[in-house]
């Protein structure tokens, strides 16, 4: 299961934020999610001053810029949504370049902007300098069912398999002159994938049986071991939720007690 650089979310630095222990940063990387998901949409403070930490932590961390924003595109469908919003939501309205807006629409996408990218550069973050066993391996340590880590893993070993047997069936019915241009055509690429699931599902089966054969016993071999986490590690990693901490109590200092509830 370890493939060690190869996977595409992961760059390959030695910066300290790299060498922590991975269930650590799972914490940090949890913990600073959950300040900015529960954050009141209206907090400029708390996320403007969340989005400067996790700068602070990708520069730390020798994490390109680019490489951030390229993986971000996977929360494109959920800023449309936001961006509709304000087109959408009742109450009073006010003038943004000559469109009529509602305030409540407003607020309510830049929350959501505001939560789902700082959110995800979390997310971000925390694969980037963690290495996939080193992560499934920090998951357990935090005592999450080794059956859930033990599906992850194989997902992503398996994953690329799946992949490259999409590419070749879809070489093969080019081939063939398949070239679908409307919805009713899409009937063989339905069948192959049907076949595709099958076969999948048949492979599962076989790696399964093979790993019985090898003596598995429902557990996998540790392949990554990880030193303990020492006092310096706990709070350099958590110095990050501290300072997103805080940046919420400046916010609600400055726009009210209710900026915490």
């Amino acid at each position: 299961m370890g493939a060690g650089h190869t996977h595409p979310l992961h760059v390959h630095e030695h910066s300290r934020t790299h060498h922590l222990p991975a269930h650590v940063k799972v914490v940090a990387a949890l913990t600073t999610a959950a300040l900015v998901a529960t954050a009141p949409r209206d907090d400029v403070v708390a996320f403007g001053g969340a989005a400067v930490v996790l700068a602070l932590v990708a520069r730390a961390s020798r994490v390109p810029a680019r490489f951030l924003v390229s993986r971000l595109a996977v929360t494109i469908p959920f800023l449309l949504a936001a961006l509709l919003l304000p087109f959408v939501a009742s109450g009073p309205r006010t003038a943004v370049l000559g469109v009529p807006l509602a305030i409540e629409g407003l607020w309510g996408a830049l929350g959501l902007v505001s939560r789902t990218l700082l959110g995800a550069t979390a997310s971000l973050l925390l694969v980037a300098t963690t290495e996939v066993p080193a992560l499934l391996r920090g998951l357990e340590r935090l005592r999450v069912p080794p059956v859930l880590t033990q599906i992850a893993a194989t997902m992503l070993r398996y994953l690329e398999v799946i992949v490259d047997e999409v590419g070749r069936q879809r070489r093969a019915m080019t081939a063939r002159g398949y070239d679908p241009r409307w919805l009713w055509q899409l009937g063989p690429l339905t069948s192959g994938l049907g076949v595709l699931f099958v076969r999948a599902y048949e492979r599962g089966e076989r790696v399964h049986a093979a790993m019985l054969a090898r003596g598995f016993t429902g557990r996998m071999p540790v392949l990554v071991e990880e030193r303990p986490a020492t006092a310096t590690d706990w709070a350099t990693a958590l110095t990050v939720p501290a300072l997103v901490a805080l940046a919420r109590t400046v916010g609600a200092l400055v726009g009210g007690a209710e900026a915490w509830t």
